[in-house]
């Protein structure tokens, strides 16, 4: 893909300013389909043409949602980048605003023009169950913090005093509405064809269940954003790294911080459930802590064996087979 112009884009809940890095140019708009329209006439005005250029913007979350819909709807190319990997790019900066932010986007967003990956439509049911798996996850941790002040308050008051009375009525009205997206999930995926047979052959991975196939399946796009498990498992933070320079630094590989955590954490929590009912993953646990190594290593080795398990049945497009000859 060629592209004659790179367009920052840094997004708001209300506004949006646009930086042209050729033309040294900048639009602010508002964050609305109105503001979307304005931005077209922008580059009309500039003699720019929609199919040479990309517009970059950092994850917003659901301040690019009307944006992204309105950009595919046009036919514009754009790529969503880290706000970490602009901010390493620019070196030391003084001074910030939206302006300048979108300026400096723009000025990465030119240098990394030959590696710029373009965006690829989300299926629909895949951003609705992004939606919903991303506000399970809210009321859950919500809920997990008010069980957490109740048991505190029963140390201290009465079991019938009111303030832990309205907390417990909260905490059913949050069980009921998690029961509900629950619910809407599981519908959603089963009326996906090829969302739902992903889904069962990921549950036939002892370790992998519900929670972690609908993460799973929402974060590779239906397995179809990352080409193998390696790339995906430096995506969630799990896949080891050398550190070594010359001949005075060597250090253990160790897995890098910047990842998905919340992957990371499902993954942390799918290995341990492994470990408890695979055979093999059991048996191979317990023979690494034999040998001397190092618990949290042997953890995120067999968070890699559950990974790549994933991407092989997968692959494959047949459930997974526990083998109980390495066990018996």
């Amino acid at each position: 893909m060629k592209l004659q112009h790179i367009i920052g884009a840094d997004l708001s809940k209300e506004s949006i300013d646009l930086a042209s890095h050729q033309l040294q140019t900048h639009l602010k708009i508002a964050n609305t389909v109105n503001g979307f329209g304005q931005m077209l006439k922008w580059l009309r005005q500039q003699k720019i043409n929609c199919s040479d250029v990309m517009i970059v913007m950092e994850h917003t979350g659901l301040y690019s949602y009307h944006m992204e819909k309105f950009l595919y709807q046009h036919q514009i190319s754009f790529a969503k980048v880290s706000a970490l990997a602009i901010k390493r790019s620019l070196g030391l900066v003084r001074g910030k605003n939206d302006k300048i932010d979108a300026q400096r986007i723009a000025r990465y967003g030119f240098e990394k023009k030959d590696v710029l990956v373009p965006a690829k439509k989300p299926h629909e049911a895949i951003k609705r169950l992004q939606m919903l798996h991303s506000t399970r996850n809210r009321l859950v941790r919500q809920r997990a913090s008010l069980k957490c002040a109740v048991k505190e308050y029963k140390s201290v008051t009465k079991q019938s005093d009111l303030i832990i009375e309205s907390q417990l009525i909260l905490i059913k009205s949050f069980s009921q509405q998690i029961k509900k997206i629950e619910t809407q999930i599981t519908e959603l995926i089963t009326k996906q064809q090829e969302v739902n047979q992903n889904f069962q052959l990921l549950t036939s991975i002892k370790g992998v269940g519900e929670v972690v196939a609908t993460a799973a399946i929402i974060k590779t796009g239906n397995f179809t954003r990352f080409m193998n498990g390696r790339k995906f498992a430096c995506y969630c933070g799990t896949a080891p790294f050398e550190h070594s320079s010359g001949k005075s630094i060597r250090r253990k590989t160790r897995v890098s911080h910047l990842a998905d955590k919340q992957m990371k954490t499902l993954l942390d929590q799918s290995a341990k459930t492994a470990i408890q009912y695979d055979k093999e993953l059991k048996s191979f646990y317990e023979r690494r802590l034999e040998m001397g190594k190092s618990k949290k290593s042997t953890i995120n080795i067999v968070r890699n064996k559950i990974l790549y398990r994933m991407f092989a049945v997968i692959k494959r497009q047949t459930p997974f087979v526990e083998n109980y000859l390495q066990t018996t």
